[in-house]
Parts: C-alpha cells; sequence; structure tokens
C-alpha cells in the first residue's frame, strides 16, 4: 500500500490482507485516482495511523466511524478527529457536549484526538480514504474488508474491550462481537450516531465514557483519560 506505516503488533496478523487480491485491486484503484490528478484523503502516509497509534495488545476501547472528513487538512487517519488548528466538525462538537454531561469534562479547544489513541483507544473508519469533497467516494473498495479484519483481530483478543458503537452502520458492522450480553467477553455499547441529524435520539445521555471506563476498571484495567491535552 505505498507508504505503510503501522505498529509492528498489526502487521503479521494482517499480512495475509496486505497479500489479497482485493488489497491488490484496492491499491490499483488508489494509485489510478492519483495518476488522474484527484486529492485523497488522508496522506498515504497516514492512512494506518489509528493502527500505528493503538497496538494490537493494547487496544482497550474501539470507536467505529464510516469515513475519513472530506474537507482539505481535516483528516489524518483517526476517526472523529481532525488535525490541530482545524475547527471540530458538528459529530466531534456533539461528542464533546457528551463528555461534558457524562464526566464534566471542559470542551477541548480543539479535535485532535491522538491522547485517546495512544492510551488504547482504537479510532477505526470503516473506509481509510476518500476523495476531496466528495463524501463516501471510496467506499465498496475494499477498505471495508479491511476494517472488518481488524475487528475480528480485536474481538479475538483474550482481554475484554469495549466497542462504543454510534449510529447504525458502526452497529452493523461490529455485529459479530462477541458481546457480555451474548454470553461473550467485551462491552458493546450502542446509541444513535452523534451528528446533528440524530444526537439528540438517544446519544446525549448515552454515558458510554463513564460506562466504558467503570467496565474497564472492573476488569483491572486502566480507564480512559478522555480529556484532551491542549496541542
Amino acid at each position: 500500500m505505498g507508504d505503510v506505516r503501522l505498529h509492528e503488533s498489526w502487521k503479521t496478523p494482517l499480512q495475509g490482507e496486505f497479500d489479497a487480491p482485493y488489497m491488490a485491486a484496492l491499491r490499483q484503484f488508489l494509485v489510478g485516482e492519483k495518476d488522474k490528478g484527484k486529492h485523497i484523503f488522508p496522506s498515504g502516509g497516514e492512512w494506518f495511523r489509528a493502527l500505528d497509534l493503538t497496538p494490537l495488545d493494547k487496544v482497550k476501547v474501539v470507536i467505529l466511524g464510516q469515513d475519513p472528513y472530506h474537507g482539505e487538512g481535516q483528516a489524518h487517519g483517526l476517526c472523529f478527529s481532525v488535525k490541530p488548528g482545524v475547527r471540530p466538525p458538528p459529530s466531534l462538537v456533539n461528542i464533546y457536549k457528551e463528555l461534558g454531561t457524562d464526566l464534566n469534562l471542559t470542551r477541548p479547544p480543539h479535535g485532535f484526538l491522538e491522547h485517546w489513541a495512544k492510551q488504547g483507544v482504537l479510532l477505526l473508519n470503516s473506509v481509510l480514504t476518500v476523495e476531496m469533497g466528495l463524501a463516501a467516494s471510496h467506499r465498496e473498495r475494499g477498505w471495508e474488508k479491511f476494517t472488518d479484519a481488524i475487528i475480528r483481530l480485536v474481538n479475538a483478543k483474550p482481554d475484554p474491550v469495549v466497542f462504543l458503537l454510534w449510529g447504525s452502520y458502526a452497529q452493523k458492522k461490529a455485529a459479530f462481537v462477541d458481546s457480555t450480553d451474548k454470553g461473550g467477553r467485551h462491552l458493546v455499547l450502542k446509541a444513535p450516531h452523534p451528528s446533528p441529524l440524530s444526537a439528540h435520539a438517544g446519544f446525549f445521555g448515552c454515558r458510554h465514557f463513564s460506562k466504558a471506563n467503570a467496565f474497564l476498571e472492573a476488569q483491572g484495567q486502566t480507564p480512559v483519560d478522555w480529556s484532551l491535552p491542549p496541542v
């Protein structure tokens, strides 16, 4: 995949995916798009940023998104996150509102979520690239199969993980997770998407952040510091 940068812990388990025909087809598609002069976000070195910052053995929470942001300078490989200096998009603003009511955290002045990723929060989009200005432009090209494999690897971890599934898309994608309500070991928390269209339908008040930390602590794991330091 060109300039592949991801943590060593993912490389061997995912090697079969990188070698698969669907990934060769995806690679060919992306090269072709670039050759046509199309702008693809995020930059190639950041496609696997979530896997680079959050080693497989350190994953304790998974947040699933759909596509990268398609505006100039926004996406950098972590779902819901934007680069320093970029105004937080509406869904992220709503996530911050819920953090405020759930954990009494002051809203950060930025939208850069790497602090979460470095603590074991896998901020994974289903599709890892997008054409500038065209939402969903790289769907059904192979990324979904690749990210399904990532979720399967996390699901196979022996230590319990919290899955925060916001919106029907994320809930369908991770429907196979071995959740506690099916007698499994992972905590799956579901709510509507935090977008302005659905946040008032149940995302606000879901208290997923405190519930995630309570579960982690009950399992003897370190809770996540959901506050975000200045950047």
